[in-house]
């Protein structure tokens, strides 16, 4: 005996063929975290003095980023962001090797030399930056803007 949603059930499925392959442009399930979906966005040096970035970013929503930071060990420096933060979806912060996954953040530090990359997806449309904090410069200061 058939169950009597069968036919509205078999009617959905047909009329959606992104879910069934994440392949596909639209970017169905697991498609955001897809290779196709990915964008490495320049590096970020923390280092005394010298400026952030070359020019701000232009992000788009729904688009999975990768950006490497790397502070040189000339002075401890952060860089904090929390409403830029807010407006992204972290999959994954990558230290020497391990992977951390957290639920939010407001700001990274580098005590020393070192290096880390940021996994995102860009969620919320809006103006962003990330700064080292205490400064007004505008060369501390990446501004971000995701459409």
């Amino acid at each position: 005996m058939r169950h009597p949603l069968a036919p509205l059930l078999a009617t959905v499925l047909l009329m959606t063929p992104a879910l069934a392959d994440d392949d596909a442009a639209g970017f169905g399930p697991a498609g955001l975290l897809s290779g196709k979906n990915k964008q490495d966005l320049p590096p970020i040096t923390l280092s005394a003095g010298m400026p952030l970035a070359d020019a701000p970013w232009q992000l788009k929503s729904g688009t999975y980023y990768e950006v490497e930071i790397e502070g040189d060990g000339s002075q401890e420096l952060a860089l904090v962001g929390p409403e830029f933060f807010r407006a992204i979806w972290i999959d994954e912060i990558v230290v020497e090797g391990l992977e951390i996954r957290p639920l939010g953040l407001d700001s990274v530090e580098f005590d020393e030399a070192g290096e880390m990359e940021i996994g995102f997806i860009a969620l919320k449309p809006g103006r962003y930056f990330l700064k080292i904090p205490g400064t007004t410069g505008e060369t501390q200061r990446l501004e971000i803007v995701i459409e």
